[in-house]
């Protein structure tokens, strides 16, 4: 009888023993199954985050290239032929709305760092310099330093370039980051449309003067 007793205890002892246990692995289970809950809804808003932080710098860069844009045509016309052919007073009163318009825009910063590493760092600064070693070198031979910057140019884009490519170049800026090749391009791209407005405005104002120099003729038959 008494051995019975024992029995039963020991039986009853271990059911909960294993009850006990049991509660405890699935206590385990329920905790683990919830942080994986969380883990994956905290994962799926840093990929929603990370969609909006490039939409933001996307819209920054944007805003950055526009500055750029309106800087470029108020400079432009500012030195337009047409300005030269008004006058004085209207002229005057035009530059003032220019530089008005000029100091606006510059009260505008934008700014978006792009990260690099050491190497992309130094490359950045190759290409700047090559580029800057043409810029320098404008005034003393226009053609020669518009061909240069064309195949700068052409060492940037993916179309079929017009003319030759430096080789150099490109491997100079193939080893820059993605950001900085855009902006070299702009930045080649805006030289070339200024070289292009020079010689446009050189090429009108020689035929002006070779027109005064007929008419003059004229008059002196």
């Amino acid at each position: 009888m008494a051995q019975a007793k024992i029995s039963a205890k020991a039986s009853e002892g271990a059911q909960q023993q294993q009850q006990q246990s049991g509660g405890q692995l699935r206590g385990r289970f329920y905790r683990s199954t919830s942080m994986a809950d969380r883990s994956s809804r905290l994962l799926e808003n840093l990929d929603q985050l990370e969609l909006r932080v490039e939409a933001f710098r996307d819209a920054a860069s944007a805003m950055e290239q526009e500055k750029e844009t309106l800087l470029e045509m108020i400079h432009n016309i500012q030195n337009s032929q047409d300005m030269r052919h008004i006058s004085e007073g209207e002229r005057e009163e035009l530059n003032l709305t220019a530089n008005r318009l000029m100091g606006r825009t510059l009260t505008v910063e934008v700014s978006v760092e792009t990260i690099r590493n050491a190497q992309q760092q130094e490359s950045l600064l190759h290409a700047t310099k090559m580029i800057d070693e043409i810029v320098n070198k404008l005034l003393d031979d226009l053609e020669d330093s518009k061909i240069r910057l064309m195949s700068l140019y052409g060492a940037c884009t993916s179309d079929v370039p017009a003319g030759p490519i430096d080789q150099k170049f490109q491997s100079v800026v193939i080893g820059c980051a993605i950001e900085d090749q855009k902006k070299i391009k702009r930045r080649l791209e805006t030289l070339l449309r200024n070289l292009e407005n020079s010689e446009k405005s050189i090429t009108l104002l020689e035929h002006q003067k070779s027109s005064v120099r007929q008419s003059c003729n004229s008059k002196q038959d």
